[in-house]
């Protein structure tokens, strides 16, 4: 048997390992979208908004909570929704100061997000918004 190998981590590393984690699916980013714009929403607020079943809104609301990036607060019957600011300022604090570190130029910048289009063949409809890479060639037919 080998051995596994494992590392703690301070605590702050740890809180935006699992606020990345939470933000990992693009569902829960558009509820934190729609959470920030306007406050205090209920599920049915949001699958209103979304459009997904209230059971899928429920689960990703779940994982938001257990990554401490929403608050929960009963009234009555409903459960309010609201973010929870201070760990939304770890992440900033950190994104700051990770993003200040690194440079792109403005000649790379507008590779990196610029897509493809006019591409042809077997899941074409999946390779049309991959980003561009000077070094991946793709193949097109025309």
């Amino acid at each position: 048997m080998g051995v596994t190998k494992h590392f703690d981590f301070d605590l702050e590393t740890k809180a935006i390992g699992k606020i990345c984690k939470a933000l990992g699916h693009p569902t829960r980013i558009q509820i934190m979208t729609l959470l920030w714009k306007r406050n205090n929403r209920t599920c049915g607020e949001i699958v209103e908004l979304i459009p997904l079943a209230q059971s899928t809104i429920s689960k990703h609301l779940l994982e938001l909570k257990k990554a401490n990036l929403v608050n929960i607060k009963n009234e009555g019957k409903k459960i309010i929704y609201s973010i929870e600011v201070d760990n939304i300022q770890i992440l900033k604090k950190y994104l700051t100061s990770y993003l200040s570190t690194i440079e792109i130029s403005e000649q790379k910048k507008s590779t990196v997000l610029a897509t493809r289009r006019e591409i042809r063949g077997r899941n074409s409809y999946l390779k049309q918004y991959n980003y561009q890479f000077p070094d991946k060639k793709l193949k097109q037919v025309v």
